[in-house]
Order: structure tokens, then C-alpha cells, then sequence
């Protein structure tokens, strides 16, 4: 993979927490010149809307209300990605154990992945006009947001790896309880009614627990090229 190669189209990245994909669409949008959209960070920031408001999570009434009149706004610059809320950046406030908590009731209110995804779906077509690309990551971008994507990849990890990560990134010592949460957070992404966390059937699933993420990276771009999304740049006359 060389800097300078160019993506157009859209990259769907879909898995569960740990398996790595947020740092890897990161930095495959950033390689290939790119936009790049964390569609997790939007349900983070509609689930610190409800919290902030006061409202049980579990009243799926009273948080489709609150958060169809909170103003989420989400860059799409992979080097330097902001997440607003009201205009106020909570980048940092909305990775907070509090938000982690409520994230999966509040994701789960179907009026709120329609609100979401219609927005979602929005930055996506601005982002690819005129030939541009984008790389999309979440739980449903393959399935629902983009379901015609032209690469849709899975990433997958043992619940044990996938927990060490997510204990490392936070550091947190209780890597019992982090996998508890893990496992707790699949269990309730994989289930829910609307948009539950699966494999597009057409997405291809890559096991990410063995490799590092430039091992990762190198396959994705290996896929994107595979499909003839990247316009690989000029390496220099013969």
C-alpha cells in the first residue's frame, strides 16, 4: 500500500467492539486521501444527549423525542474527526463509561437508528459526489446504512482479545469484568429488534485476532484494490 493511492466509492467496516475496525478505517481513510465516519460516535453522542437529559433509557418514547431535537454533528476528516453535540465537541466525554452503558438502549430505539441512519446516509452521498470515497464504520453499515456498498468487510475477534484490547485502550486491570462488558454489549447489539450486529451476506469476514493492524490494513486495501475502488497513484517512470 503506497500513500498517494486514491479510494472512490464506499468501504463498509462492520464488527463488534475490540476487533480493531475503528483504528483501521481511521487510517484506511487516511491513506487513501479519503473521508472517514464513525457511525458508533453518533449513537454515542444521541445516548449523552439522554443522559444529559435526564431520561430513562429505557423509555424508547422520551428518548426518540430527545434525541430528534439534539443537534449531533460528526466530521468526516480522518486525521482529525470531531463529534458535536449542540455545537459543544464531547469527543472525549462520549467514550466515557457512562455513555458505554446507555449506548446499546438508547442504539436500540428504532426511531433513533432511523433518525441516524437518514443523517448517516446524507454525509455518505456528500462525501462520494464528484467520485469521492468514503470509509463507513459501525455495526450495520453493510447491512443497513450501505447495503450496495461494493466492499463490505466483517471483522471478527475472540471475546478474550477483543477484551484485552478494549482494557489496553482503556486502561483498565479488570480484564474479567471488561469482558463481561463485552460480552454483555454483543449480546445486546445481536439481538435487538431493529438493525441487530451482524455480517452483510455478502461481506467478507476477516478474524483480525492473530494480526496487527497492518496486517489488517494490508488486506483491506488488498480487498479495495480486489474491487476497484482505489486509483493507485503513479509510482515513478520506467
Amino acid at each position: 500500500m503506497q500513500r498517494g493511492d486514491g479510494l472512490r466509492g464506499v468501504v463498509a467496516v462492520d464488527g463488534p467492539a475490540g476487533t480493531g475496525k475503528s483504528t483501521v478505517a481511521r487510517r484506511l481513510a487516511a491513506w487513501l486521501g479519503a473521508r472517514y465516519l464513525d457511525t458508533g460516535a453518533m449513537y454515542r453522542a444521541a445516548a449523552l444527549g439522554v443522559l444529559r437529559a435526564g431520561v430513562d433509557t429505557s423509555d424508547a418514547t422520551a428518548v426518540s423525542e430527545v434525541v430528534a431535537r439534539s443537534r449531533i454533528e460528526v466530521g468526516t476528516d480522518p486525521d482529525s474527526s470531531s463529534v458535536l453535540l449542540e455545537g459543544e465537541d464531547v469527543s472525549r466525554e462520549i467514550r466515557g463509561s457512562a455513555v458505554t452503558t446507555a449506548v446499546s438502549p438508547v442504539s436500540a430505539v428504532s426511531q433513533v437508528r432511523g433518525l441516524l441512519v437518514a443523517q448517516q446516509r446524507r454525509i455518505i452521498s456528500d462525501a462520494t459526489a464528484g467520485g469521492g470515497g468514503i470509509v463507513v464504520e459501525g455495526r450495520d453499515v453493510g447491512t443497513v446504512v450501505v447495503p450496495d456498498a461494493p466492499l463490505k468487510v466483517f471483522l471478527t475477534a475472540t471475546a478474550a482479545q477483543r477484551a484485552a484490547r478494549r482494557a489496553a485502550q482503556d486502561g483498565v486491570e479488570d480484564l474479567a469484568e471488561v469482558r463481561r462488558a463485552v460480552e454483555r454489549r454483543d449480546r445486546f447489539d445481536s439481538t435487538r429488534a431493529t438493525s441487530p450486529m451482524c455480517a452483510a451476506e455478502d461481506a467478507v469476514e476477516l478474524d483480525t485476532t492473530a494480526l496487527d493492524i497492518e496486517a489488517v490494513l494490508g488486506r483491506l486495501h488488498e480487498l479495495a484494490v480486489a474491487r476497484g475502488l482505489v486509483v493507485l497513484a503513479v509510482r515513478g517512470r520506467t
